[in-house]
Order: C-alpha cells, then structure tokens, then sequence
C-alpha cells in the first residue's frame, strides 16, 4: 500500500515539473523578500495595525453612547481609520503633484474633500466653520 501512495506521489510530482506549473516551496519565501530590518524601526510581523489600538479604545470611550467596546470592534475602527487616512492622502498627493509640490498642504486635502463624492461628509468641517480653512 505504501509503495503505491510512493509511486502515486512520485508520478503526479515528475508530470507537475515537466509542466512547469509546480510552484516553488513555500519554505523559501522568506529568502526571496530581501533583508529583513531589526532594531526600534523594524514593526513586528504580528502587528496588524499601524495606530496604537489603546488610544482608539480610548476615543471610542469619549463618546457616551459607547459603553463598552470589544478588541475586535476596536482593531476594526483602527483599521478602517487607516484605510480612510491613505485614501484621502493619495487623493490629496494627486492635488500637491498638480502644484508640483512633493508636501500636502491643508489646501491639498481641502480640493480633494470638495472634488471627490466620497468625502463630502467632511465639507462641513469645524475647522472651515472656524475660519481657520479656506
């Protein structure tokens, strides 16, 4: 029985590389992906979040009809921060490359909240309402 699982296993392997479709092990990804960095710069692997979880918990505490707010409804506020964050940035960059700037301003971010649909429940701002926008 052992041998036929070996001669099974060895013929469907010999027809994979004569087909070039076989992929290589999996062991050896980490030697492909370069120099891993050490030291204080270097984000662990298992962080799968950029912004610091207890200050999101904290502001999501601030609000008085939050009570009580689970990990995983905290990392999934985080998350979506993170996501909203680099949305509007790219959109702003497109702005500061038009005015061949490589810095966002305050009005690159503004152009982008008015141009794109998206961002329009940010126009009301309470910092435009300040005067300390537009």
């Amino acid at each position: 029985m052992a041998a036929a699982v070996a001669v099974t296993a060895a013929s469907t392997e010999s027809e994979l590389d004569r087909s070039g479709t076989e992929e290589e092990p999996r062991g050896n990804d980490t030697e492909e992906d370069g120099p891993q960095q050490t030291g204080p710069a270097s984000v662990p692997h298992s962080r799968l979040s950029k912004l610091p979880l207890s200050r999101i918990k904290a502001l999501m505490k601030a609000d008085p009809d939050v009570s009580l707010a689970s990990q995983e409804s905290v990392f999934i506020i985080a998350k979506a921060t993170e996501l909203f964050v680099e949305m509007i940035a790219k959109d702003a960059l497109g702005y500061a490359q038009q005015g061949k700037r490589k810095t966002l301003q305050r009005k690159d971010l503004d152009n982008a909240i008015e141009a794109i649909d998206e961002f329009a429940f940010l126009e009301g701002s309470t910092l435009k309402k300040k005067g300390m926008g537009k």
